[in-house]
Formats: C-alpha cells, sequence, structure tokens
C-alpha cells in the first residue's frame, strides 16, 4: 500500500524466524502499528465537528475536554493532547479502555446522532496515553511542598486512587489501606485483562507508590485495624471501598456445588493470569474449560463472565437475562463482541431451580414477557406459565450484581449513617458523611456504577478534604 511500510522476508526467515533477533521482529511490528495507529487516530480525531453545544463532554461524568483534545490530535500535537485529557482524568487510558462511551460520549456525539458513525472517542483517549508513557510525557508526580497532614484512604480502587493522586499532588501524607494483595480494586481483580492490560493498572499503582504515597495492603479493617485507629493516626479519612457483597439468588437447589459468584471467578481468573497459586481455578471449582456454562445477569459483570469463559476454552456459554436486549443495562457493545465470540444470549428468561443432587447439572428455566413498567419506569418482566424447560450446565455463575455491606457492623464504629440500601450517607459534591473529617466516594455512596463516576467522585472529594485540612489550620492559627 502507497505509504505504508511492508516486510519482505526471504524463504529463510519465513521458514526460520528465529534467524531475524525477537527484538527486531518487534520493532519491526511497533513501527508499522505505530504508524497505522497514529494515522487512524488523527482520522477518527478530525471527524470531530467541533460543535457549539459538545453533548460528548457533557455527557462525560468527567467533563473532559474532548474536542480540544481531539483537535490537538488531528493536528498531530499528542502531547498537548494527552496534557488537555489529563487535566480532567486521573486515569484516561484506563477510561480509554473500559469505559462504556456507547452510553456516554460517543453515544451523545452529534456525528453519530446524524447517522455518520460515531467518532472513536475512546480509542483516541487511551491511544494519546498511551502514546504518552511510551515518550515520557507521564511526569512522576512532585508536590509543589510537602504538609505535614495526613490522610487514610481505605480502598485502593479507582476512586481512592484518583483521591490519592490529587492529595499528594498538594504535598498531603497519604495512606491507603486495602483488603487485596495488589491495589486496583475492581480494576485489579474484577475487569478481565482482555479488556484492561494489568500493566496498566500497576503502572499506576507504581507512579503514587514512588511519590510517597504509602499502601499498607492485606488489611482489613475492623479485623487488621480498627476504623477508630485509622481516624486516630490521619487527620481525614476517605472511604472508598467499593461494593463487593454479592446479590443473592434465592431458587431451590441454589447451595449445590457449580453454582458460584460472579467476582470469585473474576478474581481467579485475573489472579492466574498473574501467575498466582489458585487452588479454585486449577481443580475446575473456578475454571470454565471444557464446561457447559450459564450466566445469570445482564450487567457488565455478566459480560466479563461470559467472554473470560469463551476465553478459558469452554464448550458452549449461555447467558439468561429476564429481559430483552432494549432492556439490558449492560453495554450494546459488549453485548455485540460477546455475540461474536460465540455467546448465546437467552433473553426473557428467569431462573426458576437448580437441577443436580451433588453438583449441578442445569437450570430450570421460566420463560418470561414484559409487562406494565415498574417504579422505574422499566417493565416488568412476568413469568410465562408453563413456558419452563431445563438448561444444561456444568457450572452456573451468578452476575447480579452487587450491595454494599454492613460497614457500621464490621467496623464496630457508632455514628456513620448510611442509606436504607446500606451505602453511606454522603454529600454527593464534597462526599462529606456524617462523621467529622470523614469522606466516602464511589460505589460505597451510589451503589454499583462506573469507573469514571468513582474517579470523579475521588477526585472531588480530595478537593472537599483539601478545604477541610486547610479550614481547621485557620482554626489552629487563630
Amino acid at each position: 500500500m502507497a505509504g505504508q511500510k511492508m516486510l519482505k522476508f526471504t524463504k529463510v526467515e519465513r521458514e526460520m524466524p528465529e534467524k531475524r533477533g525477537a527484538s527486531e521482529r518487534r520493532e519491526d511490528f511497533n513501527e508499522i502499528y505505530a504508524e497505522f495507529a497514529t494515522r487512524k487516530a488523527e482520522e477518527q480525531a478530525s471527524r470531530c465537528s467541533q460543535c457549539g453545544v459538545p453533548y460528548c463532554q457533557s455527557h462525560c461524568p468527567l467533563h473532559n475536554n474532548i474536542p480540544d483534545w481531539l483537535r490537538l490530535t488531528a493536528e498531530g500535537r499528542l502531547q498537548e493532547a494527552y496534557e488537555v485529557s489529563q487535566a480532567t482524568n486521573t486515569f484516561p487510558e484506563i477510561c480509554g479502555r473500559i469505559c462504556p462511551q456507547d452510553r456516554l460520549c460517543e453515544g451523545n456525539c452529534v456525528i453519530e446522532q446524524s447517522g455518520h458513525g460515531t467518532v472513536t472517542i475512546g480509542a483516541v483517549e487511551k491511544y494519546i496515553t498511551d502514546t504518552a508513557w511510551e515518550n515520557g510525557w507521564v511526569k512522576p508526580i512532585q508536590p509543589r511542598q510537602e504538609r505535614t497532614e495526613a490522610v487514610g484512604i481505605i480502598g485502593a480502587g479507582p476512586g481512592g486512587l484518583a483521591a490519592a493522586d490529587v492529595l499528594r499532588r498538594q504535598g498531603i501524607q497519604v495512606t491507603i489501606y486495602d483488603r487485596y494483595d495488589r491495589a486496583g480494586g475492581l480494576l485489579t481483580y474484577g475487569i478481565p485483562g482482555f479488556k484492561l492490560e494489568k500493566d496498566i493498572v500497576l503502572r499506576r499503582n507504581e507512579q503514587l507508590e514512588a511519590a510517597g504515597v504509602e499502601f499498607v495492603l492485606n488489611c482489613n479493617v475492623g479485623e487488621d485495624i480498627t476504623f477508630d485507629a485509622i481516624r486516630g493516626k490521619h487527620d481525614a479519612v476517605l472511604i472508598a471501598t467499593g461494593v463487593y457483597k454479592t446479590r443473592d439468588l434465592k431458587a431451590p437447589g441454589v447451595g449445590v456445588d457449580g453454582i458460584v459468584n460472579a467476582i470469585d471467578f473474576l478474581t481467579a481468573s485475573n489472579r492466574k493470569s498473574f501467575g498466582d497459586d489458585v487452588p479454585e481455578f486449577d481443580d475446575g471449582t473456578l475454571n470454565a474449560d471444557g464446561k457447559k456454562i450459564v450466566v445469570i445477569g445482564g450487567g457488565d459483570t455478566a459480560m466479563d463472565c461470559v467472554r473470560t469463559s469463551i476465553r478459558q476454552g469452554a464448550e458452549s456459554v449461555k447467558l439468561l437475562y429476564r429481559r430483552d436486549r432494549a432492556n439490558m443495562p449492560g453495554s450494546q457493545r459488549e453485548v455485540q463482541n460477546a455475540e461474536e465470540e460465540g455467546v448465546e444470549f437467552v433473553w426473557l428468561s428467569a431462573p426458576k431451580a437448580f437441577v443436580g443432587d451433588d453438583h449441578v447439572e442445569g437450570v430450570k428455566v421460566s420463560k418470561m414477557r414484559l409487562g406494565a413498567p415498574d417504579a422505574s419506569g422499566r417493565q416488568s418482566p412476568e413469568e410465562i406459565e408453563g413456558a419452563d424447560y431445563v438448561e444444561e450446565a456444568d457450572l452456573v455463575i451468578k452476575a447480579l450484581g452487587f450491595e454494599p455491606e454492613e460497614l457500621p457492623k464490621l467496623w464496630n464504629t457508632d455514628g456513620l449513617e448510611v442509606t436504607r440500601w446500606g451505602t453511606i450517607k454522603a454529600d454527593f459534591t464534597t462526599g462529606k458523611t456524617s462523621l467529622d473529617g470523614v469522606f466516602a466516594v464511589g460505589d460505597i455512596v451510589r451503589g454499583a456504577s462506573l469507573v469514571v463516576w468513582a474517579i470523579k467522585d475521588g477526585r472531588d472529594a480530595a478537593e472537599a478534604m483539601l478545604s477541610y485540612l486547610d479550614s481547621n489550620l485557620t482554626v489552629a492559627a487563630e
């Protein structure tokens, strides 16, 4: 193709590629890919109409200045594009990979609305940030000046990490407490590596650690350290635990072996990718290889489970969802990807019971229809009498969503108010809770939501915490 570098190998090189060094072949590929990727990024960015009302920006939770960094990308000014992107988003390379752009920025692109196909905003965002890392444009975090105030953050997920980034840049001493052995929360253990490469997450963790953020891992608050002890050690505390309690399913046979929670299945898969010893994966308990898989649920976690099962070598993968495709909460782009990979979606179907004595052998399925709207305005699914059947299964994965843990009880603390859903009561702008100096962000406030919302909450709460610390300094000075 004109203007494109082509690889030409001799017959010996084609038959014996080891004659050419691996590093040399990789450099050839990277050079070609970089040229192609740059052209594609500039081509897509140039399609932005620079409209007077940028709906893409207003529908981004972070209100990223998308039109400006698209324009800079189209002009080949990638470093400037990265700097504009980074100004409002702590982790643009992560959002570029996992945000449901079809429901946010891209879905509200005026070009998409006019029927000409959206500008691929997420792909461009990912590309310019990856390029920034490769070229050394991502600078180490350097506090303007060190401050003596200390903040404790409970939870090393996206909300906690985003807050730590903002606070550390202002010189605050930051300590993050997390129950897992690696930071990142669901970014590390909940989202599959084919959607979010783990080195991308670990790189940001290392950046924070190099900046002086202290990580206290394998630490269960309420067991290894008390919540009151954390409050006593720090001038302010941020709760960013996320929600990990799996919503359960009540049906005959639900307790037999072979019915597992989505978070356990995904965590085992991700741990295995790190090279960890995972007995439950090796013995087949949390491994889809060679099995008939049935996933129950309709959100993004369900999509992660079906696509992970395909990659593990499942014999078949089916997803049961009680509503139809149009009413599915998960990303339609993910649904399309899963279908292309071989997943079968069984719409308007709900589990009624589980078949099997010692181990699951199938799911008794009730066929459903959509009836009158519920309180949220969505049509409620209704069972069709006499339309039951059995779906064969060797492994059933429950992906029914997550609920908050009872933190006041787990942490044995009084005065931390929660809502009737168990989420922490907090101001949605500042993150302030009912306890002085304690803030909360992300899913533990919103309920299960998107990574981009957690990042926004973390950044906003960090600014509010800085104001809180500054006001305390003023009072002390008086």
